[in-house]
């Protein structure tokens, strides 16, 4: 029997976890977290129950991990996607739509319902992840007044302002995605989404010529 070395079986744990992970994420589209199990997690990864345990302590350590995971991956992907763009408003927009889809798509619980079903310590770590959205937000919008192509505003609150329009757009939006007639769901999803973003960048103060592209102030 071949030896197994010390790189293939890290790389076997890791795949081992994304798989679960990958479950977990695809058991909270199809039928949200009430009642969901970690058996049910393990049957749908293809793993045995205990492989599930080795990882996770129970169904809190799961949910934590799976947010943060997503978390990390969607930071890095929009920090990413915004460094290809130069002018804030058009990052702006970039970085509303890509929130709105991915709450759209993660389904997981808004703020309050994680807290109610995660420990304090668990929700403050999550918190201080998520924060990290805020500041990415706010940096934006930062570089939108230092530009001239944003009035001068209180970025904490305005950055709050849009991320509260954020929740509730991808609340409407996942409805209107998975509930509306076979073939009108993704077109009723776009406009919404196209309509919500520039609705946030007329909200923080950006203005447009009359081909779209953004003005500056001064």
């Amino acid at each position: 029997m071949p030896r197994i070395t010390a790189t293939s079986n890290a790389a076997q744990r890791a795949e081992t976890q994304r798989r679960i992970l990958t479950a977990f994420g695809e058991l909270l589209f199809t039928h949200g977290l009430p009642g969901l199990t970690m058996t049910d997690v393990a049957r749908h990864a293809g793993v045995g129950r205990t492989a599930v345990y080795n990882y996770y302590a129970d169904m809190e350590q799961l949910l934590i991990a799976y947010a943060l995971d997503e978390t990390e991956r969607f930071l890095g992907d929009l920090r990413s996607s915004l460094a290809e763009l130069d002018n804030p408003v058009d990052r702006l927009a970039l970085y509303v739509r890509a929130q709105v889809e991915d709450l759209s798509r993660r389904h997981l619980p808004p703020g309050p319902a994680m807290a109610a079903v995660l420990s304090p310590g668990s929700f403050a770590k999550l918190a201080d992840h998520v924060s990290e959205l805020n500041l990415l937000l706010e940096d934006i919008l930062r570089d939108g007044v230092a530009a001239g192509y944003l009035p001068k505003a209180d970025v904490p609150q305005l950055a709050r302002l849009i991320h509260g329009t954020l929740s509730s757009s991808a609340a409407r939006s996942s409805g209107t995605q998975h509930g509306g007639a076979a073939g009108d769901g993704q077109p009723a999803f776009e406009d919404r989404l196209t309509q919500t973003v520039r609705f946030i960048q007329l909200g923080a103060g950006a203005r447009f010529d009359d081909g779209g592209t953004p003005l500056r102030f001064k």
